[in-house]
């Protein structure tokens, strides 16, 4: 776990199913946090991710369970921003509902998730970057998700992970921190 101590709220960032703490993605916002003056942690989910026995994408349920324990402890020091990358966006987005948070950032959101229950979110300011060539989310699926929201979203010409964008998910980070802290 990557943790920065000082800050105007805090940001807990999930990698995606299959990934770790150093991703690529959850690295580009933590260093737009760290430069707002926002802290970070980015939790290690490698370990649930492994648990192939309980579902192919191993265990989502414990892995949802250990995001909510450090979220819960996060919200009692002030402003939280929970972000994520696909499963990672999944279970920020289902955390939201259990705890307090300022805000939301979601990258390439599953909108279902077979057995488990579908995205759902706080109603708080929400901001999603998604590729239109997606091949596991279709991008209409996301953009139907986001309108009732009201959700700030950005499409752009890019596959599921999201590899041509980094920059722009960072930039777009850095846009709902900076409209939180306004």
């Amino acid at each position: 776990m990557s943790r920065s101590s000082t800050g105007v709220g805090h940001c807990i960032l999930s990698h995606g199913f299959e990934s770790g703490p150093d991703a690529t993605k959850v690295t580009a916002l933590a260093e737009a946090a760290e430069r707002l003056g926002w802290s970070h942690e980015r939790p290690d989910y490698t370990g649930f991710d492994a648990r192939r026995e309980i579902s192919e994408l191993g265990d989502v349920e414990a892995r949802q369970a250990h995001l909510l324990a450090l979220a819960t402890a996060a919200a009692k020091r002030g402003p939280l921003v929970l972000a994520g990358s696909s499963l990672g966006s999944y279970i920020s987005a289902r955390v939201s509902l259990q705890v307090p948070i300022a805000g939301l950032f979601l990258m390439a959101p599953p909108i279902t998730m077979g057995r488990l229950a579908d995205l759902d979110a706080a109603r708080v300011p929400t901001s999603i970057i998604h590729g239109w060539d997606d091949e596991l989310i279709p991008a209409q699926a996301v953009v139907d998700w986001a309108y009732p929201r009201r959700a700030r979203l950005l499409l752009v010409n890019d596959s599921h992970r999201l590899s041509a964008h980094v920059q722009a998910s960072a930039e777009a980070f850095s846009s709902l921190l900076k409209s939180l802290h306004s």
